[in-house]
C-alpha cells in the first residue's frame, strides 16, 4: 500500500453553537493546518500514484472556499455546530469528490485546529471510485 501525504494551512473563522464554550461562543479565527493522505495499491506508469501537481491543484481548489471564511455561513454547515469535527469530515468528503475517478483506495484528513487539537477522518475508497 502506497500512501501520499499533503499539507496545508489556512485560516477560517467560526463561532460554536449549542453550549456554553466561553470565547469559543463568538466570531474566532483558528490557523488550521490540513493534512491530507491518499492511499493506493498501484503506481503509474511513471512510478506515481497520482500526480502531485494534479492533486495540489484540487486541494488548494477545496480549501479557497474556507480560506478567510465564517464557516456558520456557508450551506455544509446549516444546522451544524462547525466543530474540528463535522469540519474535518465535510473536507474529507470534498475532497474525495475531487479525486473522482483515480486509482485510489482511500484518503485520511487530519484538521489541526491549533498545535494541541485534531481531528481525522477517514474514507475508504472504491479503486477508481474516490468520492463515490
Amino acid at each position: 500500500m502506497y500512501t501520499l501525504g499533503f499539507r496545508r494551512t489556512f485560516v477560517a473563522h467560526h463561532y460554536l453553537v449549542g453550549g456554553d464554550w466561553g470565547r469559543e461562543n463568538f466570531p474566532n479565527s483558528h490557523l488550521y493546518t490540513l493534512e491530507l493522505a491518499l492511499h493506493g495499491e498501484t503506481l503509474d506508469q511513471h512510478g506515481y500514484l497520482v500526480d502531485l501537481v494534479d492533486v495540489e491543484a484540487a486541494l488548494d481548489q477545496v480549501l479557497h472556499r474556507y480560506r478567510e471564511r465564517i464557516l456558520n455561513d456557508l450551506p455544509e454547515f446549516q444546522g451544524l455546530n462547525p466543530s474540528l469535527e463535522h469540519f474535518v469530515r465535510i473536507l474529507a468528503h470534498q475532497l474525495a469528490q475531487a479525486f473522482a475517478g483515480l486509482p485510489l483506495t482511500g484518503l485520511t484528513v487530519r484538521l489541526w485546529e491549533n498545535q494541541d487539537a485534531w481531528a481525522e477522518y477517514a474514507m475508504t475508497l472504491g479503486k477508481g471510485e474516490a468520492g463515490s
